[in-house]
């Protein structure tokens, strides 16, 4: 991967809110939440519970509201959090008056906070080795500018003091490793090399190079500010048993290139996704009506019946 420069263009597009991490009318609410970004993932494990994990924390599955997990904006889910509770942001909620939300939802809640103060955040999609022994989990973590020491460095909001103890993690989930945590391209060139095992990537059943490449246009997508669901797709995601042609993989290996390059070749990155239609997020993409549920408290016992719905983003979305 090419060292990290400092680019002021790059820094500029990522310290102001994209189409979902926008905070709207909650914006003002930043005046009242602590500005170091330890107590700003605290504020976030705060407001948000994993619907895996909700048993930690003393809820039952059956007791969480699901349809928290189709949310996609950061308002969105602070409107749901101050209508459970309308205290101040830097209270922690009781798990059961919090948002159910994922790792991209913790992701991109702390994404919004650091762009509303103009720090540059931007959310990565990827894999984590950290969370099941000897694979590499569908994940999201924040990728925040250290304007001090200057590169970006990951930053694993969802992780708490729980979860630290739970996953038996031996690092900082302030400044996560990238060995620990690997990019979407990251994962696809180590694939395509065969260096890893393609089915070692992914989620529950759910696993190979299809859905590598699902996290590679998510993560572009997120490069570029869209950042979309876990179970949303368009494009060239398309299904699991979908070939890919010669072309489309030399294209989905010039965006495992770019999504990993240094921030001297930003423009590169946004003109590319700009500029094909396989990649651009659509106003009109397909979603998982109702996204898998997990009914343990790590590893899955029963799976949710699920179905496919398209879905209207609105005009922000596309330029």
């Amino acid at each position: 991967m090419t060292p990290p420069t400092r680019n002021p263009e790059s820094l500029r597009y990522y310290a102001t809110p994209g189409p979902f991490s926008d905070l709207g009318a909650h914006a003002a609410r930043m005046r009242d939440l602590p500005e170091a970004l330890p107590e700003l993932c605290r504020v976030v494990q705060g407001l948000v519970v994993h619907p895996f994990l909700s048993r930690l924390y003393g809820l039952e599955p059956d007791t969480l509201h699901w349809d928290d997990l189709q949310v996609r904006s950061a308002s969105q889910m602070l409107d749901r959090v101050l209508a459970l509770d309308p205290g101040p942001l830097s209270t922690p909620r009781a798990p059961a008056h919090r948002f159910v939300g994922n790792c991209r939802h913790f992701t991109v809640l702390l994404c919004a906070f650091l762009r509303a103060r103009s720090v540059p955040a931007r959310a990565r999609c990827g894999f984590g080795a950290y969370l099941e022994p000897s694979r590499f989990e569908d994940h999201w973590v924040c990728e925040v500018w250290d304007a001090a020491g200057g590169p970006w460095r990951l930053v694993d909001a969802q992780i708490d003091a729980v979860q630290h103890e739970l996953f038996r993690i031996a690092f900082d989930p302030l400044d996560v490793p990238r060995t620990q945590f690997l990019v979407a391209g990251d994962a696809w060139q180590r694939c395509r090399r065969g260096d890893v095992d393609p089915q070692r990537f992914g989620i529950l059943d759910l696993r190979g190079l299809w859905f590598v490449r699902g996290n590679l246009l998510r993560d572009l997508a997120a490069r570029r500010k869209r950042e979309l669901l876990p179970w949303d797709s368009w494009g060239l995601m398309g299904k699991r048993d979908r070939p890919d042609g010669a072309a489309e993989v030399a294209l989905l290996d010039r965006v495992a290139e770019l999504t990993q390059a240094g921030d001297a070749r930003h423009a590169e990155v946004l003109q590319l996704y700009d500029s094909e239609p396989g990649l651009r997020v659509p106003r009109v993409i397909t979603s998982l009506a109702a996204p898998p549920r997990l009914l343990t408290a790590r590893h899955a016992l029963v799976l949710a019946p699920v179905g496919e719905a398209k879905v209207d983003l609105g005009p922000g979305v596309v330029d």
